[in-house]
Order: structure tokens, then C-alpha cells, then sequence
């Protein structure tokens, strides 16, 4: 076999089973990453979630906050600026497409949070400002998720608008310096009032779902030997045809009769 193995058609087919092994590894790899990184987001946002709230005071600054507090639950008191929220574009719903309201929070402190009340829809064409439930008036006491800030798209948008929740390039908007993470509302509640005040469509609760990167991982590793496999049974069905010929050639000399000569035959 190590003879049929030898020969340039069957090398080359080695080598190709090699390369394939190696790039197996390697999609294996980064399906793993992909799936550890889906689990630590996971984990995070379920331990932090459903948490009791803690006070916003010293969880974030004027810097980029931690991914280590992302999704942690927090309340804060303060007032709603008075000037229009930002809307946030492209972002879906419950598969429907409209806006996120970003609006400044002034807190008892003089620092600028910003809170993503929710959703609303497009409105019927892209020149026309959404309807945008207001804002509560007076002292008001907010409880919800910090957040990091998001990339920059680097899109031009007119003034008012966000392609994402991009804390540098929101607070150029607000006019004002803002603390280095924002908040998706969970509630509000209005000092000396019961009443809920009316506020955008409340946010769907984050994906915690691992997807199937991990199966994608182990069938990625537990491909690597198929090219190597596949060499060897050709490799073996090669060699013992080979056999087969060479004892058909056998057989084939030996059943032949033995030509006499003339003279042979006259001695005799």
C-alpha cells in the first residue's frame, strides 16, 4: 500500500486532505470563539438582568464604562432636558423597523445620562418626524440597564438623528458632556405621583441564546480526518486491484500448454 501511496496521484491527494484538515481546525476555531464569546453575553446579561437595582453612583463616569457592567441594573434620580430626543435609526421591533428615543437625563449630581425610552415607528415617509411620546416633567426617578456605548456607522444623518447609540457622536448633538455609558429604560415613576407616565414602546428583552456555534465546532473538528479517510480506502481499493490483476496474469500463465516442436514430436 505504501507503494500505491507513493505515487504523485495519490501524494497530491494526501496533500489536499491535509489542507482540508487544517482549515477544519481553523472554522472549528472560530466557531468556538464565536460560541464562548455568545456565552459570556449570555451570562452576563443573566446574572445582571433581573438583578436588584443599584444606584448609579459610582458605576460609570465620563469615560467608556467596562464590557464587565454591561446590562447591569441601576436607578438614578434627576430630570428629563427639555430639549427634543434623538432618534436612533434601522432599529427593528418585533421584526418592525422605526426609531429608538435617546433622551438626555440631568441627574441630581449635574452629570448627563442618556436613556433610550423605547421604540416607536417610522413615520409615513422619511422627512417626517415620528411621533414621540414626551417626556416626564419634574424630578423623576429611573430604573434600568447600563449600556456600552455602540460603534459609529460614520454616516452623515441630519441634525437630531443617530445611526447607532454612539456615545461620542451623541453627546456632540446633546451640547453637553455625558457619563460614558447610556440606559435602556425599564421604569420611570415622577415624584409624588402614582401614575405611569406614557412613554415609547418598552425594548425586548436581550437574546441570551448560545446559537449553533458549538455543534458548528465539533463537526468542523470532527471533519478533519474525512480527506484522510478517503486516501486510505482509495489507497486500498487501488492496491488490492492490483493484486487481483497481477494473480489473474498468474493464473493465466500457468493454464497455458506448453508449445512442442516438430522435431520434439519425431523423436518421441
Amino acid at each position: 500500500m505504501l507503494r500505491v501511496l507513493a505515487t504523485p496521484r495519490w501524494l497530491g491527494a494526501l496533500a489536499l486532505a491535509a489542507v482540508f484538515a487544517v482549515a477544519a481546525y481553523f472554522l472549528g476555531q472560530w466557531q468556538w470563539h464565536r460560541y464562548e464569546d455568545k456565552k459570556v453575553r449570555a451570562d452576563r446579561i443573566n446574572a445582571h438582568y433581573d438583578a436588584r437595582p443599584v444606584p448609579l453612583a459610582g458605576q460609570v463616569g465620563t469615560s467608556p464604562m467596562p464590557v464587565t457592567l454591561d446590562w447591569t441594573r441601576v436607578t438614578a434620580q434627576g430630570r428629563y432636558a427639555a430639549s427634543e430626543p434623538l432618534l436612533v435609526r434601522n432599529r427593528p421591533l418585533e421584526g418592525t423597523y422605526g426609531y429608538e428615543v435617546l433622551s438626555p437625563f440631568t441627574l441630581a449630581d449635574g452629570r448627563t445620562l442618556l436613556i433610550d425610552r423605547g421604540w416607536v415607528p417610522n413615520a409615513e415617509n422619511a422627512e417626517t418626524r415620528p411621533k414621540v411620546p414626551p417626556t416626564p416633567s419634574g424630578t423623576v426617578t429611573v430604573t434600568g440597564w447600563l449600556r456600552q456605548s455602540e460603534r459609529s456607522l460614520g454616516r452623515d444623518l441630519p441634525a437630531g438623528q443617530l445611526a447607532s447609540i454612539n456615545v461620542p457622536q451623541a453627546q456632540k448633538q446633546v451640547g453637553t458632556d455625558v457619563l460614558g455609558a447610556y440606559l435602556v429604560l425599564d421604569r420611570e415613576q415622577v415624584a409624588g405621583s402614582s401614575a405611569t407616565p406614557p412613554r415609547p414602546y418598552r425594548l425586548e428583552r436581550p437574546d441570551t441564546g448560545l446559537g449553533p456555534h458549538q455543534a458548528y465546532a465539533f463537526q468542523w473538528w470532527g471533519a478533519m480526518a474525512v480527506g484522510f479517510v478517503l486516501v486510505f480506502f482509495g489507497v486500498r481499493r487501488e492496491y488490492r486491484e492490483s493484486l487481483e490483476g497481477e494473480g489473474s496474469a498468474g493464473r493465466s500463465s500457468a493454464g497455458k500448454p506448453r508449445k512442442v516442436r516438430v522435431w520434439d514430436e519425431e523423436d518421441a
